[in-house]
């Protein structure tokens, strides 16, 4: 009798955890139309028939180094602009500390964030960057100063309107080429990604 509860409690602890998970989870997507364009505002407005929209899209390039991508957060209110504004590929190291292991480069991207929410924004926003090579490899950020400006600060807090601009840089092998950059809100937990081409 006594492991018949424990299994009947095991189960429905179980139940329990999978039903929280799933419901703590959304709908996860990318967005890679710069904020403006045609496909995103057809987008945003709900306009034209399914056919006009896949045509604006197709017209539409993605986002890329200049760009601006609208973003959000987890929790109501909790919106930024994300621009990729440049790159540095390589990077030269700003000290003698931070240079990257042997058979790697460094790689800096220089993000700006505007806090268009109505809350304050408050985060680290290395945590939620990325950069992708052309074979498919994700390369997360490292704490590292370049010669190219100053990195962007740990804990970034924004109040509506404005705005946050640093380098944030990346440690991937000498031979990898990286084609895409990816910021998400939230330390990168938030459900909506931005994504960048950089060739």
């Amino acid at each position: 009798m006594r492991i018949r509860t424990r299994i009947i409690t095991a189960t429905v602890l179980v139940a329990g955890l999978l039903t929280a998970a799933t419901a703590c989870g959304g709908t996860a997507s990318v967005d890679t139309k710069p904020k403006g364009s045609t496909a995103e505002k057809a987008k945003d407005k709900g306009e034209g028939t399914s056919e006009e929209k896949g045509e604006a899209e197709a017209k539409d390039k993605d986002a890329g180094v200049g760009d601006t991508l609208a973003l959000s957060g987890m929790e109501e209110g909790s919106e930024l602009d994300v621009t990729v504004v440049k790159v540095a590929d390589p990077a030269k190291s700003g000290d003698e500390f931070s240079s990257p292991q042997a058979g790697n480069r460094s790689v800096g991207v220089q993000f700006q964030l505007v806090n268009t929410g109505g809350k304050p924004y408050a985060d680290s926003p290395q945590n939620g960057a990325q950069l992708a090579d052309a074979k498919g490899q994700q390369f997360e950020s490292t704490f590292a100063d370049i010669t190219a400006g100053p990195s962007m600060s740990s804990d970034v807090k924004l109040r509506p309107g404005a705005k946050a601009l640093g380098w944030v840089v990346f440690e991937v092998p000498k031979g990898a080429k990286p084609v895409t950059a990816q910021f998400a809100m939230d330390s990168g937990f938030a459900d909506e990604s931005g994504q960048w081409n950089l060739k």
